[in-house]
């Protein structure tokens, strides 16, 4: 189980980026997230005259390191770490380590 999913408000702890904040829009296997508004790039896309698309400048987010994120704590207003603790039923689930809270609410 990964501490950081999909749909995730996050803030970038380290980086060009710090500070910001945004929804993970993905979780690529390689430990990177794409984080909406984070990290933006500027890709030169070559025009396809079979498809009378022309050539533009497009602006993009590219993957960040899992490592340079920490989730967003309503609560405190903080980036905070995740931990795991097994509820009654005993099922696995994710605590903010700040105040012990559930973060799937």
């Amino acid at each position: 189980m990964n501490k950081i999913r999909r749909h995730d408000e996050i803030v970038v702890i380290a980086g060009k980026d710090r500070g910001k904040r945004g929804k993970v829009t993905q979780v690529r296997s390689d430990g990177r997230l794409i984080v909406e508004g984070v990290n933006m790039v500027k890709r030169h896309q070559r025009a396809n005259p079979g498809r009378n698309q022309p050539g533009e400048i497009i602006e993009r987010e590219a993957p960040i390191q899992i490592s340079n994120v920490a989730i967003w704590n309503t609560e405190t207003e903080k980036g905070d770490r995740v931990g795991f603790v097994f509820d009654a039923e005993g099922n696995k689930q994710r605590i903010f380590k700040s105040n012990r809270k559930p973060v799937d609410v």
